[in-house]
């Protein structure tokens, strides 16, 4: 086993969970790459992607389901377990037939753990818990979440277990729930939510949302909850509208561009950045009463996030 201390600005992500878990197409959610779901095909073994989240590596292990791939890992754990730094169990919560076995790996995972003398957070999925589903099945399916629970955190008394509730088919669960999980690893997110803060002052905004590449929400400022839910649900769809300007219609990316959109007395107004030339970029959106949004106090702000990031 390797006892190289990982560098604080690296981070390795585990998926794990049985076969049709739906771990890919978390991850592909969450890349806004949706289409592909529908002809995802079974994990081969462990695939990896390595990107950045706000300066910092993420490595991140999507680990297939099947029996053979699960033996393997079992086997070999100090290959694919060691210096894991979180986590992120994914359990089908409509595979009602499979739920035993689920947690009897899940249990197996944790023992592994425990012998590699790591103890990452492990976050639970209950996934496919789709909002299209009958008000009846879909509080039986959250009573059956609740009863697991229990169970999980009887597994060899770990106490790094954390719950959510998630579906493809409503983002927003995915989304807040990576956003959540990542940014705990992030030091200087504090400062952050005082600059959105600020810039949402100075803009006299009902709600400023940052968001980066992966989807992954920074930090965001709202004046009530109506306005925070407005930004969760459309801001996966209109960085996706951008995405569509720019790969289908071949549209390249200008510092200048945005987009805005007037609804019921509000502008949404959108905001593509880079920090870096060769970097990735951000997103901001902000919801306004008044048409105007002053240019250099969005300078401004990007000034000061990069300050932030790279000082």
């Amino acid at each position: 086993m390797n006892n190289k201390p990982q560098k604080p600005s690296e981070i390795k992500i585990i998926f794990v969970g049985m076969d049709n878990a739906g771990k890919s197409s978390i991850i592909l959610s969450v890349l806004r790459e949706i289409s592909k779901i529908t002809v995802i095909k079974a994990t081969k073994g462990a695939q990896r992607r390595v990107y950045e989240f706000l300066g910092m590596k993420v490595t991140e292990w999507d680990l297939g389901g099947h029996e053979k791939y699960r033996n393997t890992y079992l086997k070999d754990p100090d290959l694919f377990f060691d210096r894991t730094d979180i986590a992120i169990y994914v359990i089908d919560i409509q595979d009602t037939r499979r739920i035993a076995k689920s947690l009897e790996y899940l249990n197996e995972i944790v023992s592994k753990f425990i012998t590699l003398k790591i103890n990452p957070p492990i976050y639970v999925f209950f996934h496919k818990g789709d909002p299209d589903l009958s008000e009846k099945i879909d509080i039986e399916l959250k009573t059956l979440a609740q009863s697991l629970e229990f169970k999980i955190k009887r597994i060899h008394n770990y106490d790094k277990f954390s719950f959510y509730y998630t579906s493809i088919f409503d983002l927003t669960t995915v989304i807040l729930a990576m956003s959540e999980i990542l940014s705990i690893k992030f030091p200087k997110l504090n400062y952050i939510s005082d600059i959105i803060l600020k810039f949402a002052k100075k803009i006299q905004a009902e709600g400023v949302i940052l968001i980066d590449d992966n989807s992954l929400i920074i930090g965001s400022y709202h004046m009530d909850e109506s306005i925070q839910q407005i930004l969760r649900l459309t801001s996966p769809y209109i960085i996706k509208l951008n995405d569509i300007f720019e790969k289908k219609a071949g549209l390249e990316f200008q510092p200048q561009d945005q987009i805005i959109i007037y609804k019921s007395g509000n502008y949404i107004y959108f905001k593509k950045f880079l920090l870096k030339k060769e970097g990735l970029p951000y997103y901001l959106i902000c919801i306004k009463e008044k048409p105007d949004l002053n240019d250099q106090m969005v300078l401004d702000f990007i000034k000061k996030f990069k300050e932030i990031l790279y000082k």
